[in-house]
């Protein structure tokens, strides 16, 4: 029998403002054979560009970076987001967020070798079920008491997180799934679903309206009747993916 092809290289991209720590980064990296490092960054507006054009598997993100910061760069990759992001910071205040817009692991410098290979193994793990994964979800498996069940996705009316599950909201029903909103997201379909806060992935063919609510923040109105809070972080990728000009969406009138 021939022997099975070896498995592509990881191709990596590595994003700080500062140049001793993209080297310290890339030595780390350079150690690992199935690690290919295709750029290393000094910006998010240079990361944006690279991310989008070549498309890497695995980012090494800063936070804190001049005029467009990590969170910056996420937010506006939107469906562009590579299968697995780690935040490699200085300052532990933004893991929480971090873990919101989608990060797998957060590195807080000083870190040592072994907390930088959990990370990496970490990754490596993401990567690889993303790349075994059919390139549309087509169907979901919820585990119950001596049974599974299946949900297909394009029945899913929205998504709403709930601890350590993801409740899948499908009509008049909800099933409980184990699995966290980021990798929900990674794994959905971008054309189809759409992430509106840090607690909700709407189907974006169930939405029929936005409206501004008395605080001043936006709804998403659904088919169903259900009103889902739009985050301001999402906002800017809900109005692309639905066609909504920038002016409609803060003078009331959506």
């Amino acid at each position: 029998m021939p022997p099975e092809p070896r498995p592509s290289k990881i191709r990596t991209v590595i994003v700080d403002d500062e140049p001793l720590a993209r080297s310290n980064l890339a030595v780390l990296l350079r150690h690992d054979p199935d690690i290919e490092i295709v750029r290393e960054c000094g910006s998010g507006a240079e990361a944006l560009a690279e991310i989008r054009s070549a498309k890497p598997d695995l980012v090494f993100l800063d936070v804190q970076m001049p005029e467009c910061d990590g969170f910056d760069v996420l937010e506006l990759l939107g469906p562009d987001l590579p299968p697995a992001v780690v935040f490699v910071t200085a300052y532990d205040q933004y893991a929480l967020r971090a873990f919101e817009t989608g990060a797998l692991d957060y590195l807080l410098k000083p870190f040592d070798n072994a907390r930088f290979d959990l990370a990496l193994d970490r990754a490596k793990q993401r990567i690889t079920r993303s790349r075994e994964l059919p390139r549309k979800l087509e169907r979901l498996a919820i585990k119950g008491t001596g049974q599974v069940s299946f949900v297909k996705v394009s029945e899913i009316d929205w998504i709403e997180a709930a601890d350590y599950y993801a409740c899948l909201h499908v009509g008049p029903k909800s099933h409980l799934l184990r699995r966290s909103m980021s990798e929900l997201e990674q794994e959905l379909d971008p054309d189809v679903f759409c992430r509106i806060h840090r607690s909700s992935i709407v189907n974006l063919d169930r939405v029929r309206g936005l409206k501004l609510s008395e605080d001043g923040e936006y709804e998403v109105l659904l088919d169903n009747g259900a009103r889902l809070r739009l985050s301001r972080r999402y906002r800017k990728q809900l109005q692309s993916r639905m066609g909504v000009r920038d002016a409609g969406m803060y003078n009331g009138t959506p």
